[in-house]
């Protein structure tokens, strides 16, 4: 049809972009769905949604040949992990010659692909929460980033105690599922009816790089250490600037409290949930706990 999605005028300047990411995004789903060394029916299945997602750009580069391994791969024994090695090698293929994003945005696309992998089949295996955890030290650059920092501050604290209970194993799939969009939407229901209970917000950045020179700090919450006044303070004294309210020019939100650096932060408000919503929009702003905070403070001598 002449007024198809596929010949739009506009697709001439977004055709690369949409084929970097749907790369980027199934080379982390073919990650994610290998790292327990099994392949699952509803896996596969999954496989085949993001395929039909992605028809558009099947007669295009490599999609075509990348569509050829896994529509043979169906036919195939499906307990067999060679053609996900296979397609992980074209998605490397094409990646070497692919420079529309820069590597942090294409490692980030990778990271939601390959919690989307995990999530393909329903269920957090242990083998996945430590294989994820190998790869988020790999990529420990990308710790100013969202959701890295999220994630890899819910996987620290889930893999604390050397072993993942019940609840933490429901906590991870309900954390995935914020951020990850199934193409099975039966098993999105049953996923829907498993974490109905758990409430899930953002967590603050794990071992934050904190710099004060020239950067804007707003700060919420009740502070344990000091006063706010007093913090907002220390803030200025290190060249830093204090703002009331959380903005795009924000770097920092501090938030106060005498508890777990690893929470929910459904309790916290208004400040607390602009910057979420900002950082899902993709702002960089950090949500750093108080205790991290001062260990910077102390750091520079105050």
């Amino acid at each position: 049809m002449e007024n198809s999605y596929e010949n739009l005028s506009f697709r001439k300047f977004t055709t690369k972009s949409e084929a970097d990411k749907a790369i980027n995004s199934l080379k982390g789903i073919l990650i994610g769905i290998n790292m327990d060394g099994h392949i699952r029916p509803s896996e596969v299945k999954e496989l085949q949604g993001w395929c039909t997602k992605h028809h558009d750009l099947i007669n295009r580069n490599p999609f075509k040949e990348l569509m050829q391994v896994i529509n043979q791969a169906m036919d195939e024994d499906l307990s067999e992990v060679d053609w996900i090695e296979d397609l992980l090698w074209l998605c490397q293929q094409y990646q070497k010659d692919s420079i529309y994003y820069d590597l942090a945005t294409s490692d980030l696309q990778t990271l939601q692909g390959i919690c989307h992998g995990i999530l393909s089949d329903g269920y957090v295996h242990d083998q996945e929460v430590k294989a994820l955890d190998a790869w988020l030290e790999q990529h420990e650059y990308l710790n100013s980033y969202y959701p890295y920092d999220e994630i890899y501050s819910l996987i620290t604290s889930v893999l604390a105690d050397g072993k993942i209970d019940e609840e933490e194993r429901v906590r991870l799939l309900a954390y995935f599922n914020e951020f990850v969009k199934l193409t099975d939407q039966e098993l999105t229901q049953r996923i829907g009816q498993e974490i109905s209970s758990i409430q899930v917000s953002g967590i603050c950045t794990s071992n934050p790089n904190i710099n004060f020179e020239g950067k804007s700090f707003c700060l919420t919450g009740a502070f344990s250490r000091s006063t706010r006044k007093e913090a907002e303070a220390a803030v200025a004294r290190l060249g830093a600037i204090v703002s009331k309210d959380v903005s795009k020019k924000t770097d920092y939100l501090i938030i106060g409290e005498s508890g777990n650096p690893c929470w929910a932060f459904a309790c916290y408000g208004r400040k607390v949930e602009k910057a979420i919503m900002m950082r899902k929009e993709g702002s960089r702003v950090a949500l750093v706990h108080e205790f991290d905070f001062w260990d910077a403070v102390d750091d520079k001598g105050l």
